[in-house]
């Protein structure tokens, strides 16, 4: 199918000013004036972007694919994410991880439903491991995870600061930082080692170590959940401006009483405090679950993480104007994809995947392209699962 986007205001992320886009094959093939591009012959599907902004597909970069959760037992593990959702939220790529369960969810289940999910129309990865170390992998070893699984970009999320973690080492932390570097060298991917946060008062005290007391670079490492107590978030700061990275998580806005720092007052305070916005990426947490635990270690709440929630997060930064669209895009998109090293992401220009999201005047998503099909239009997701009821809205 070739497309013709006419008249949008194409943000890729840098302001482009109205264009028209061609797609083909999967691919962004060009990018020019309105009314400049010519076709004849083949049958051309228009799509009318005028009044509307176009910025790259949303990409998550920590995603409950199978499903998250099962601390209060069973009946406690959260379902696993529909395509459907997925495209529902802007987003066209992610990347899937396991989470505190890794014994009756495997990582040969988390790269089958990735490939499920590619094959629905979206990109996917995923990550090697569980909460806990030594990390769950396919092959035997992080290193040859990254080197021999296509899917596989690092390491992750590997519980720290956590009472649900296995309370790892700095030797431990170090050694698969290691492995994550020399194998994402020799595979040719990133090798990123991507840490869970949790309430911990050591915080982020073995990412420094790692940082001062090894050769691997800052940037080899990122630190999720960081937003979800003040002083995490204070530290989190003091990383990347020290050239670390951190990955926001969204979420609900914050009750009164909640110690979570919301995405939008995050953004903000990096923005006071100098923070270079490149070294910020955001996600989810979807399908994961969300516990609450009393001051003994008790659950006593939950609830589940949703993609919705990172659209959410996504229309309040600009509907308020707490940042421009271009910094939105980068922050949701192109950040994430230049960090993990997915060439064909996060940009709006020839050559790309044709990953686009298209939001009207009131930052509505009306639109969404992934790899150049169109599964959501005017507002309504094509996009259907291969067991999706028929008919289903």
């Amino acid at each position: 199918m070739i497309t013709l986007i006419r008249s949008g205001a194409v943000f890729g992320p840098e302001p482009q000013g109205e264009k028209d886009i061609l797609i083909a094959g999967g691919k962004i093939i060009a990018i020019d004036e309105p009314g400049k591009i010519e076709i004849r012959g083949p049958a051309v599907e228009y799509v009318d972007a005028s009044g509307k902004t176009i910025v790259p597909g949303l990409i998550d970069p920590h995603v409950h694919v199978l499903g998250g959760g099962g601390e209060g037992g069973p009946a406690t593990r959260a379902p696993e994410i529909r395509v459907e959702e997925i495209i529902a939220s802007g987003v066209t790529t992610v990347i899937g991880c396991l989470g505190t369960d890794g014994v009756t969810r495997h990582m040969e289940s988390l790269l089958a439903k990735v490939r499920a999910l590619e094959t629905e129309g979206i990109t996917t990865f995923i990550f090697s491991g569980s909460y806990e170390i030594p990390p769950k992998t396919i092959t035997g070893s992080i290193r040859s995870d990254l080197v021999l699984i296509d899917k596989v970009i690092g390491a992750g999320e590997i519980a720290i600061s956590d009472h649900r973690s296995s309370q790892p080492t700095f030797e431990e932390i170090a050694r698969l930082a290691a492995d994550c570097r020399v194998g994402g060298m020799l595979g040719g991917k990133a090798g990123v080692l991507h840490l869970h946060l949790g309430d911990g008062p050591r915080r982020l005290e073995l990412l420094f170590r790692l940082a001062g007391e090894t050769e691997i670079p800052p940037t080899q490492v990122i630190p999720t959940h960081v937003n979800r107590n003040p002083e995490l978030f204070e530290e989190s700061v003091r990383w990347a401006l020290a050239g670390g990275f951190i990955d926001l998580t969204v979420g609900p806005e914050p009750e009164p009483g909640n110690p979570e720092v919301s995405v939008e007052k995050a953004i903000a305070l990096c923005l006071e405090r100098r923070v270079p916005l490149a070294r910020l990426t955001v996600s989810s947490d979807s399908n994961g679950s969300l516990p609450v635990f009393d001051s003994t270690g008790k659950l006593v709440g939950l609830t589940i993480a949703t993609q919705q929630d990172l659209l959410r997060a996504f229309q309040s930064l600009l509907r308020r104007q707490t940042i421009g669209v271009e910094d939105a895009a980068r922050l949701f998109s192109a950040n994430s994809a230049s960090f993990y090293k997915l060439a064909a992401k996060g940009e709006i220009r020839p050559g790309k995947d044709a990953d686009l999201a298209v939001f009207d005047g009131g930052w509505e998503l009306r639109d969404v392209f992934a790899r150049g099909r169109r599964l959501m239009a005017d507002g309504k997701v094509t996009a259907r699962g291969t067991f999706s009821p028929a008919g289903e809205d």
